[in-house]
């Protein structure tokens, strides 16, 4: 997706400038929201990549009026009245009370969608230190080896993308080849997990950022077979 999300490589948004001492979290609102994207998660109701393409759907005067954990609770809201967990009037009616200052009444919770995976408190620990599950064992033929030269594509998706704008049309070397994984593309669009390879690519730090880039830096980026081509 081309959106203003994608700040990498964009001008006119200033310095990165680092917060001395930045504490995980910086109200109790965002450890909650934290634990409930995560939550979600293990729920099967939705993906890692479709938890992230549901934020860049943020409208970009709102996006960039925002902090970092609003944007999570956008996509969190967008995801969970999408997979029916929450209609948007009963959300609409929650924060209207909040804000209202109002107690919110005690309500009875609703019996879970069927087919809804329950977790259960003791195994959320468990569940989040057992491997990485976008990584598949599946029997599928690297396209490209390490030293070879590739060439990334220069498309403009309507969709989720895991290869930034400034990185298209840039050719680099294939560093490594980490394995078969799950493409985030057709992931986040329709669950479709489309198993290919995805290798650290090695580029030029001049290829990327122009010539006034030092010229013996290099830069990473993990891409997957569907953004390569020969070069």
């Amino acid at each position: 997706m081309n959106g203003v999300h994608d700040l990498g490589g964009m001008h006119g948004f200033g310095p990165v400038e680092p917060e001395p001492n930045e504490p995980v979290f910086h109200a109790p609102w965002e450890r909650r929201v934290f634990a409930l994207n995560v939550i979600g998660g293990m729920l099967g109701t939705w993906n890692i990549d479709m938890s992230r393409y549901a934020r860049e759907l943020m409208p970009p005067a709102e996006y960039l009026a925002t902090s970092y954990y609003e944007h999570w609770l956008y996509g969190l809201e967008k995801l969970a009245v999408e997979q029916g967990l929450i209609t948007r009037e009963e959300l609409d009616a929650r924060v209207k009370t909040l804000a209202s200052g109002a107690a919110v009444p005690e309500t009875k919770p609703a019996a879970p969608p069927a087919g809804l995976r329950i977790v259960r408190p003791a195994e959320v620990e468990r569940l989040l230190s057992t491997g990485n599950p976008f990584r598949v064992d599946v029997d599928v033929p690297p396209r490209f080896k390490a030293g070879e030269r590739v060439l990334t594509k220069n498309f403009q998706p309507l969709g989720h993308t895991r290869l930034p704008r400034y990185a298209r049309a840039k050719r680099g070397v294939i560093d490594r080849d980490h394995g078969v994984f799950v493409f985030p593309d057709t992931n986040a669009a329709r669950r479709d997990k489309k198993p290919q390879h995805c290798y650290s690519v090695r580029f030029e730090a001049r290829e990327i950022w122009g010539p006034e880039a030092p010229a013996n830096e290099f830069i990473h980026i993990d891409l997957w077979d569907d953004y390569l081509e020969p070069a």
